[in-house]
């Protein structure tokens, strides 16, 4: 049904856990936001040195930073509607859009905000696949207050599977 398609730009990022940890992420999310059609999102996985070049082509900001969204269609917040989404010529499937991600900073944000790798990655893909559903935080207003109710939502879902899946024994 979802398809989270995932590539490396470069080799030697480690974190052979990332893609999982992504689908996982990317799967409640949508899941959450009651995206019931098949659907395609494409993560590229980078470095600072990465998505710094990405930033400055696309955005004209010369910086890293820890995630991109790069959405394919113009969505309402909540209100998720397949008629207003691309879709693929050959497989039909709903286009969302292009996630960018950099595994080297959500390393560096996971220790300092002292919940680790696997949270900090699960975090930055919700957050970027509400982007690609019309969700925003740029006014630091009701629309990010909305945004960050979302994320926080799904992240309790995400973890409370998570610990069902330790106490059952899962081990992935």
């Amino acid at each position: 049904m979802y398809s989270i398609e995932i590539r490396r730009e470069k080799r030697g990022l480690g974190r052979a856990e990332a893609a999982t940890l992504i689908r996982r992420a990317a799967k409640a999310a949508l899941r959450a936001q009651k995206v019931r059609e098949d659907c395609i999102v494409y993560v590229l996985l980078t470095d600072d040195a990465g998505i710094r070049t990405i930033n400055f082509a696309q955005r004209d900001i010369d910086a890293a930073t820890d995630v991109l969204s790069f959405p394919m269609n113009s969505l309402t917040e909540g209100a998720f509607t397949p008629d207003a989404c691309e879709r693929d010529p050959e497989t039909g499937r709903l286009l969302l859009g292009d996630v960018v991600l950099n595994l080297e900073r959500c390393a560096q944000q996971g220790e300092t905000f002292g919940h680790g790798f696997a949270h900090e990655l699960s975090y930055l893909t919700v957050h970027s696949i509400l982007h690609l559903l019309g969700y925003d935080h740029t006014d630091e207003g009701a629309r990010k207050r909305a945004m960050r109710a979302r994320e926080k939502a799904i992240m309790h879902a995400i973890e409370e599977k998570t610990r069902q899946r330790e106490e059952a024994g899962y081990d992935d």
